[in-house]
């Protein structure tokens, strides 16, 4: 326990400084935890616990809960810890099995770097038999998938941390959904370590921007040292990880930058979208040219980087999408052009028209929706009326939304056209419909009689 005695006074600083930075609470689950915790256990406590499920705890998270806190006031009475905070000791321990006191001191089967077909393989009976097997049996499979893993808290839905109690990895702090999608395991070595990096990047304000990822998803650390792991790593998964952790950092001290902008110039095409990424979040100005490059490249990297970190610049970009639109065919990249011109507030119908009859449906979904939000959307009724008639049912019922606030009579016949190709509801599109007849003053029964 003395190895984290040093470790342990820092994190009772640290949240303190946590709880100061963050007055307004906008890290998430800080309005419930507050960033505090309820008084320690005693070693009794914690030894009682073990000879219960006939486990060790591992010493990191045992120092914590012996000399930091146990509990709190957040939900299920959870201390301050990320997300919706750390369990106390014997709560929810039954959250991933049903049956905890059998499989908490099973070896763990989950391990780092495990891919997806390691976890199709662990869970392949559990998946194949869950509807055919008793309860009994199945607590047993799930145990075999869960086993040796301690829930620690809440995420909210179905996501948990949770603690590896045995094996090579105890003490590790896991991302784990019960929905049985593969987990995510964090970076750092053990629960205090991962702790303090919570109160870190708290205190930096990391997780008090708005655009803050889940914690614990990523790799932690100040912007510099993932640099420098960046050039340290050789395995491509663990540069692109360091990327990934420096992407989601609040800002970039000046030489950081330097060396990122430096990347987007000169550095391997492998790495080239993540470090512009990072530098669009960073300095926009500075990445501007690059972006403007980098669109012979990847339209839908530019268009995005543009729209999560500068949408305010979309104006920029106008003569971009006029240069590169007839260069686009797939609906993720349609969707983040239409975003940015929506942004730029200036016609932008001529542009998107032309995408109201493209082969791929869900482009013509985002074409009508996106012409749906016009001032002088009637101008186009031609074009709408020719989507009522789209084969596509999602289509159809985003045409139909679109058409809200138009109440023209040369849409009653189309109208009447859909009452009877759709006779009963299909993709809500006869709701839908019925929505538009009231603010029109029409029933379904008198369209039905119109002549035509």
């Amino acid at each position: 326990m003395e190895q984290f005695t040093e470790q342990i006074r820092r994190i009772s600083i640290k949240l303190r400084e946590a709880g100061k930075a963050d007055r307004k609470f906008k890290v998430f689950g800080a309005d419930k935890h507050k960033y505090k915790l309820y008084k320690p256990l005693k070693p009794i406590q914690v030894a009682e616990f073990e000879a219960q499920y006939e486990i060790t705890l591992p010493e990191s998270f045992k120092a914590f809960l012996l000399y930091i806190g146990n509990g709190g006031p957040s939900y299920m009475e959870s201390a301050a810890g990320p997300f919706y905070g750390i369990y106390p000791l014997g709560n929810n321990v039954d959250e991933l099995t049903g049956t905890p006191k059998q499989h908490l001191k099973l070896p763990v089967a989950i391990f780092p770097g495990m891919n997806g077909d390691d976890w199709k393989a662990l869970t392949k009976d559990i998946d194949e038999c869950a509807d055919d097997i008793s309860d009994e049996d199945f607590e047993t499979l799930l145990g075999h998938v869960y086993g040796g893993i301690l829930p620690l808290g809440s995420q909210g839905c179905s996501y948990l941390h949770a603690l590896l109690l045995n094996g090579p990895h105890a003490g590790k702090v896991v991302n784990v959904d019960i929905d049985r999608q593969k987990p995510v395991f964090t970076y750092e070595a053990n629960f205090l370590d991962w702790y303090e990096r919570w109160l870190d990047e708290v205190i930096s304000g990391d997780l008090r921007q708005d655009s803050a990822s889940w914690f614990g998803y990523s790799m932690g650390g100040t912007a510099g040292s993932l640099v420098e792991k960046f050039y340290h790593f050789t395995n491509p998964d663990e540069k692109e990880a360091c990327l990934d952790g420096l992407v989601r950092k609040h800002q970039l001290e000046p030489a950081v930058l330097q060396i990122v902008e430096k990347e987007c110039r000169e550095g391997e095409e492998r790495y080239r979208k993540l470090w512009l990424q990072i530098l669009t979040k960073a300095d926009y100005a500075r990445a501007k040219p690059y972006l403007a490059a980098y669109a012979d490249t990847d339209l839908l990297a530019v268009f995005s980087f543009v729209y999560w970190y500068a949408k305010k610049h979309g104006a920029d970009w106008y003569q971009t999408i006029v240069q590169h639109i007839h260069r686009i065919n797939d609906a993720e990249t349609f969707r983040f052009c239409t975003y940015l011109l929506r942004e730029m507030r200036a016609g932008y119908g001529e542009l998107i028209a032309p995408f109201t009859q493209h082969p791929v449906a869900d482009i013509r979904v985002t074409a009508f929706y996106t012409l749906g939000q016009l001032p002088q959307k009637i101008q186009y009724l031609d074009l709408f009326i020719a989507g009522l008639n789209d084969e596509a049912t999602k289509v159809v019922r985003t045409t139909l939304q679109a058409l809200d606030g138009v109440n023209s009579k040369g849409l009653l016949l189309p109208y009447k056209s859909l009452l009877e190709r759709f006779p009963v509801e299909q993709d809500y599109i006869l709701s839908n419909l019925h929505q538009q007849l009231r603010k029109m003053n029409i029933t379904a029964a008198e369209l039905r009689k119109m002549e035509g």
